[in-house]
């Protein structure tokens, strides 16, 4: 029988995987989003037509991406945390700029996360010394520092359906289109190779960026 102490401990690891679990999905919401409003901004009227232009995240859950997978994760105590949600649609034969609107669109997402990244953690920085945030919101605004700099340096990986594979065909030069060919062909693949031998080399670089924004060890 759980005693008082481990009870009380489990309710609030399933507290904190609960925030986890939303700063996750909201942080996948506004990439997708911002995805959409690129591509809206360049002349593509997909997304907004499909109602995807919202941060309600109803319109954007894919239940394995955005739900079962990031409790899978919390619950196996991985160290890192990541998801997705149902791709924002657009056509890139409606934007105004036919050379580079598939990569402005690309990388419109992992800006976004960036710049979450970077407002959280400069609240962090400022604020932290003055002692006007309290334990939770210094843990809570970590975890949005933390999630949106793994989301952001995840999706920036060449291999498809990541951005980075957008942004690499964008200024891949014809003649090596036959690169293009083959991570087409086996990306899903890669991105599991990827992910279970490659992230522990990446994962540095999560925690550097990290440290860099709030000034917090891990």
């Amino acid at each position: 029988m759980l005693s008082y102490d481990s009870y009380l401990a489990s309710i609030i690891m399933s507290i904190d995987s609960i925030f986890q679990i939303l700063i996750l999905l909201m942080s996948v919401v506004v990439h997708e989003v911002s995805h959409g409003y690129a591509a809206y901004l360049l002349g593509d009227p997909t997304a907004k037509n499909q109602g995807r232009l919202t941060l309600n995240p109803i319109k954007h859950l894919d239940i394995f991406g955005s739900i079962i997978l990031p409790a899978i994760l919390i619950l196996m105590r991985a160290n890192f945390l990541f998801g997705w949600a149902k791709p924002v649609p657009y056509n890139p034969y409606n934007f105004r700029n036919q050379r580079w609107g598939e990569l402005i669109v690309a990388v419109a997402g992992p800006l976004s996360n960036i710049a979450i990244a970077i407002v959280f953690g400069l609240l962090i920085r400022f604020l932290l010394p003055t002692g006007l945030l309290s334990a939770d919101a210094i843990s809570i605004s970590a975890s949005i520092v933390f999630i949106n700099i793994l989301l952001a340096i995840f999706n920036l990986v060449p291999i498809p359906p990541l951005d980075g594979s957008k942004i690499l065909f964008s200024v891949l030069p014809y003649h090596m289109q036959h690169i293009r060919n083959f991570l087409e062909s086996y990306g899903f693949m890669l991105v599991l190779l990827f992910i279970f031998f490659l992230w522990p080399a990446v994962y540095p670089i999560v925690v550097f960026f990290f440290s860099l924004a709030t000034g917090l060890g891990i």
